[in-house]
């Protein structure tokens, strides 16, 4: 099937049904970030690839990030319009990074511990901060063009593209000792 095609079926189930759609491609795009962090940053081979990581990365966008993403923004776009486009602009990206992305962090440090039999508090403790922070320098700048260019049906699109890379960083991040 041509790119065309897909585009057109993609654009068909978002209107359809955009929470299982957003999610099934946070899955993916969680999962791939983990296969580029241990093929392209830990270079594993695919013979020591860790699929269980893979899929414990693809089961949290999936169920947690698609979802949350998906209403969170929902909710910013339905709540957040101030008196001028720079003011819901500014609300809406320091919602953003002072609400969901501590957050998201949380959760997603905590469910990879669980997920893997490890002391999330543990976790939290070695990793929260430094990912917050490497968050801070990456996603504002996103989404500020994010919330002013992209269509609300789109924009978690937008992020998991973009969350190729991140999720990548989140994978190194999250499987340090």
């Amino acid at each position: 099937m041509e790119t065309h095609a897909y585009s057109i079926r993609y654009h068909v189930q978002l209107a359809r049904r955009p929470l299982i759609t957003q999610s099934i491609g946070s899955a993916i795009l969680f999962g791939a970030g983990d296969v580029l962090a241990q093929q392209l940053v830990d270079k594993v081979g695919l013979e020591h690839h860790d699929y269980a990581r893979t899929g414990r990365m693809a089961l949290y966008g999936g169920a947690i990030f698609g979802p949350g993403a998906t209403t969170w923004y929902k909710f910013m776009e339905r709540n957040i319009a101030l008196r001028s486009p720079k003011l819901t602009l500014t609300a809406r990206v320091c919602g953003d990074q002072l609400l969901f992305a501590p957050t998201h962090m949380f959760l997603f440090l905590s469910s990879m511990s669980i997920m893997e039999g490890n002391d999330p508090l543990e976790k939290l403790r070695t990793s929260y901060w430094s990912g917050y922070k490497a968050n801070l320098m990456i996603w504002p700048w996103v989404q500020a063009v994010n919330f002013t260019l992209v269509p609300l049906q789109h924009r978690v699109l937008v992020v998991n593209l973009v969350s190729l890379g991140w999720n990548c960083i989140l994978s190194v991040i999250n499987s340090r000792k």
